[in-house]
């Protein structure tokens, strides 16, 4: 059946601000949809409040609302969109659900005449109600965890005396796991199971008999409306059950399942999408195994929605569920969608993986001080990377390459943990490190079955993790000289990197890359083509491997590289890699605008980037994607492979700024500010040189290294002192300190966690205003996009600030100093495209705090709040393409825009709450109000010293 001819107006809701738990996989789910459903001639309505996305872009749905999400502004939009059909609420992540929900409770989409598609709400109900997806579940044969439900503390405590220890507890109704926890020992229950309660809107939780030691799995599904089911992928946790599958490292396709078991638990899959409602789209389904060899089934929970795994099961099939998940939405059944990879083959079909993926998630404990760092059922990480190899081990290195936590790989970095108690400690209580700590205690002599005994990981990953070890072993008895071919493809075909290498021979990187060269041992292509080569595949998506040459029966030498050059000048953007607190997805929002500005200029688009949430890691934005770390050797390596015109790193955050250095000595071009800008502005010293040259004011500062300097300068410029580290983002380890004791104790804690860091000193402004500018410059003319006054006062980071655009309570002199101070500094710093100045304002006299020669968080924002393409502008900018002046700016604002910032301290609930220097938001919202009479403007500004700390 083709689409349903009755649907011609479509609302989609998104995910709104990202929080811990729900993040920009729902962006990317969105935007697939919202593209889909316009290739269908169909009109798009979004309602999203999060302004950092490339989802709420004007260029994406046909009418944006950057609005709360609450019935008030549903009824809103479809009071000025009566001819809306229908709602699309399975791309938005929970929120949009239970947005969903509310609004049929209220009557709402009855009132209006709008019908939901993509899923149902009884299917939402079963599944998300514990007791009724139990019940359901036993009615069709579909075996669970022995379990039952309290919706009273005593009832609780009841269940939990007929079950015994350990249990699992559950909230329902919640995202992320949240109120979920894995309850060990009888004193620890009755906090988690009132908090579950609590947590619960519905205040029900289900209490699990703890299966210790099973296997979980996940499986990723498409149905349509003729029912036909197809599984796009399968998952499996390398964690046993117990963490959350947010919070594990999952591998694809399942490794260590019996074929029987995998067609048994594919069956069950399917008869539990069809039994909990009858509705067309994409659903996750997640299961645990025991570990024995009767490999009996029970299923945990099913999400009839898109979900984070479906943006992980997307990239490493190459199969786009939520695109084909809108499409089977409006009525299409799925052997008339074609594979978007092949162009050639129908999407009904499951894709076939001739590689591995691995998952690692990102956190971001150093920003919850005091927070429980180990890992249960309640997801903690804010991000999460994605490694693509041969080989599990392959792509096991490729994904901790990607982390960015300065390190190399799984170890071979001089980076292990050598503290017998500390390893144990670790393994036993699940830890974020654990991934590196596994490598640690085998290389320590702990043998496997002991590490098998203490985390119940399956033998199979412990035994790949042993052969690592193996040939570190092997390789470290060699010099570079006389390093065996065989044992140096060997180690690189298990993703090895260089650094890695030189640390075992005692060489430098540079070394290892030359002796890589002397053998020809290259890196070669390969597409990702959902089909392993079956089908000829259309779509340019690649990641990298090494092979062994093939000798053809005529005597030539063949390596398979399926990456072919072409002969178009081309681009290469770096992205942001994994989302954390400091860099999130406004730069994907950045790199997206990017590559589709330097398209617009003629050139072939490249993006490199490991982040499977984003949009810019979609396999149709760039001209061509290679799904890598962003990491120096691979992107070397893609660089010689390609030969583009430059390199933009400016979109990418501090991620592709670290690499412009070596980029620079290596002769590759940066297009648009050079290195040479970019370092003078990170350099203290330097920069304030140039400030002091201009006339320009700036707080009196100066640079320690050691204790014994930070307390002579502390005599010189006066406490309260903020200190912090050079190089970083965010705000990492910034701390406003007001004696001699305090500033010892954090210049000592600093340098133990930042060896050879420089720390800046500076005279804190107390009571001053924070504001910033951010500004396009083409090294000879600056246009200033944008001046945001921060409602709380300087000392608060600008991420966790109410930022105000415009300015609303700075005179004529001060809004002069800042646009004469922006348009010197970025004349100064010689920019071409973006800057960011941050600025403290006291007395009516202009302070620098900052300047990033670079996008920034707060870029998309202002793009939303004037409606303007800045980044496009930017990038032109950058190319050489246009100048400043060749663009007409338009800002159009009526009032006020402020950007909210949004945090997940729920996630850690004993953590100190109090905002200061270093950044703790994990995402903002916008809001826009007409004047400053607003109540919420004078909530927000009545309230603006309260979390101040230092």
């Amino acid at each position: 059946m083709p689409k349903n001819q009755n649907l011609k107006s479509i609302l989609i809701i998104g995910s709104g601000p990202i929080v811990i738990g729900q993040a920009c996989e729902f962006d990317y789910s969105g935007t697939q949809a919202l593209r889909s459903l316009r290739e269908d001639g169909i009109e798009t309505v979004l309602i999203n409040s999060n302004p950092a996305t490339i989802m709420t872009d004007p260029s994406m749905a046909d009418h944006v609302y950057l609005l709360p999400l609450n019935t008030k502004s549903l009824i809103q939009i479809l009071k000025d969109h009566p001819q809306i059909d229908a709602v699309l609420p399975t791309m938005g992540g929970q929120t949009a659900l239970n947005l969903c929900i509310e609004a049929d409770e209220k009557g709402i989409w009855k009132d209006f005449g709008v019908e939901i598609i993509g899923v149902n709400i009884d299917a939402i109900n079963i599944t998300e109600d514990r007791e009724k997806f139990r019940n359901l579940m036993l009615d069709i044969g579909i075996p669970m965890a022995p379990q039952a439900t309290a919706t009273s503390f005593l009832k609780g405590k009841e269940i939990a005396q007929e079950f015994g220890f350990p249990l699992i507890i559950r909230a329902s109704f919640t995202l992320g796991g949240e109120g979920a926890s894995f309850v060990y020992k009888e004193e620890d229950f009755d906090d988690l199971l009132t908090r579950g309660l609590e947590v619960s809107p519905i205040h029900e939780v289900m209490i699990d008999k703890a299966l210790i030691g099973w296997k979980e799995y996940e499986l990723e599904l498409l149905r349509d409306a003729n029912d036909n089911v197809v599984i796009i992928c399968s998952i499996e946790n390398m964690d046993p059950i117990g963490i959350h599958t947010g919070d594990s490292i999952t591998v694809a396709p399942a490794m260590t399942l019996s074929d029987k078991t995998f067609q048994k638990m594919r069956d069950m899959a399917i008869h539990m999408m069809r039994n909990i409602g009858d509705f067309a789209g994409g659903c996750n389904v997640q299961f645990a195994i025991s570990p024995d060899e009767k490999e009996d089934i029970i299923a945990i929970e099913i999400n009839p929605r898109v979900s984070r795994s479906s943006a992980l099961a997307s990239k490493a099939t190459g199969y786009p569920i939520a695109k084909i998940a809108a499409k089977l939405a409006l009525g299409y059944h799925l052997d008339e969608l074609d594979n978007q990879i092949t162009k050639s083959t129908s999407a009904l079909f499951e894709p076939t993986l001739d590689y591995v993926i691995v998952k690692i998630p990102r956190w971001n404990f150093d920003k919850f001080e005091g927070s429980d760092r180990t890992l249960g059922l309640q997801m903690k990480s804010v991000g999460e990377v994605m490694g693509i190899g041969r080989s599990f081990q392959e792509a096991l290195h490729k994904a901790t390459q990607s982390l960015e936590i300065k390190r190399n790989g799984l170890g071979a970095d001089g980076k292990e943990n050598k503290n017998y108690d500390e390893i144990i400690e670790k393994l036993t209580y699940a830890s974020w490190d654990r991934v590196f700590i596994i490598y640690d205690a085998i290389k320590m002599g702990i043998p496997l079955s002991k590490i098998h005994e203490i985390t119940q990981i399956d033998m199979w990953f412990l035994k790949q993790y042993e052969e690592l070890h193996e040939i570190e072993k092997e390789i470290s008895k060699n010099t570079v000289a006389n390093l065996d071919r065989d044992l140096l493809l060997e180690a690189k075909q298990k993703g090895y990197g260089d650094r890695q290498i030189a640390h075992m021979l005692g060489c430098l990187e540079s070394e290892v890359y030359s002796k890589r060269e002397e053998l020809n041992i290259n890196r070669v292509y390969k597409l990702v083509d959902t089909c392993a080569a079956e089908f000829k595949a259309k779509t340019p998506y690649y990641y990298s491997t090494f092979e062994s040459d093939i000798v053809t029966k005529e005597g030539v030498t063949v390596i398979a590289n399926e990456s072919e050059v072409t002969a178009k000048k081309k681009i290469i953007v770096l992205g942001s890699g994994p989302n954390r607190i400091g860099q999130g997805i406004e730069f994907d929002y950045c790199c997206v605008h990017g590559i589709l500005a330097a398209a617009e200029c003629g050139y072939e688009t490249i993006m490199i980037n490991c982040n499977p949430e984003t949009v810019s890691t979609d396999f149709d934005t760039a001209d061509k994607l290679y799904f890598e770390p962003v990491f120096w050797e691979h992107i070397y390596d893609i660089i010689k492979h390609e030969k583009p015109e430059g390199v933009i790193v400016q979109l990418g955050g501090q991620t592709a700024l670290k690499l412009a250095e070596k980029l620079t000595k290596y002769g590759i071009k940066i297009l648009g500010t050079s290195f040479e800008a970019l370092d003078l502005a990170e350099d203290r010293g330097s920069f304030s040189d140039l400030l002091v040259r201009n006339k320009i004011p700036f707080p009196e500062f100066g640079i320690a290294e050691t204790a014994d300097e930070a307390l002579v300068l502390a005599d010189k410029l006066d406490f309260p002192i903020l200190v912090r580290p050079s190089y970083v983002l965010g705000g990492q380890g910034m701390k406003i300190v007001i004696n001699k004791e305090e500033l010892i104790e954090h210049v000592v804690d600093l340098l133990r966690r930042m060896p050879g860091n420089k720390l800046l000193l500076d005279h804190y402004l107390d009571g001053a205003i924070e504001a910033e500018a951010d500004a396009i410059c083409d090294g000879e003319n600056v246009q200033i996009i944008g001046i945001m006054e921060h409602i709380e006062p300087c000392g608060v980071h600008s991420g966790d600030s109410n930022a105000t655009l415009p300015a609303f309570n700075l005179g004529d002199l001060v809004i002069q100093q800042i646009k004469d101070h922006t348009k010197t500094i970025a004349l100064e710093l010689k920019t071409v495209g973006l800057i960011n100045v941050q600025f403290a304002i006291k007395d009516d006299i202009v302070y620098i705090i900052e300047a990033n020669p670079r996008a920034s968080r707060t870029v998309p924002f202002i793009a939303k709040a004037y409606k303007q393409p800045y980044v496009n502008y930017a990038t032109k900018v950058m190319l050489g393409e246009k100048k400043v002046t060749d663009f007409d700016f338009n800002p159009q604002l009526d009032g006020y825009a402020i950007k909210q910032p949004v945090f997940s301290f729920n996630k850690f609930p004993n953590v100190n709450k109090q905002l200061g220097p270093e950044m703790k938001s994990t995402g903002e919202s916008i809001l826009f109000i007409d004047d400053l009479k607003d109540d919420q403007f004078y909530d927000l500004y009545s309230r603006r010293k309260m979390y101040l700390t230092k």
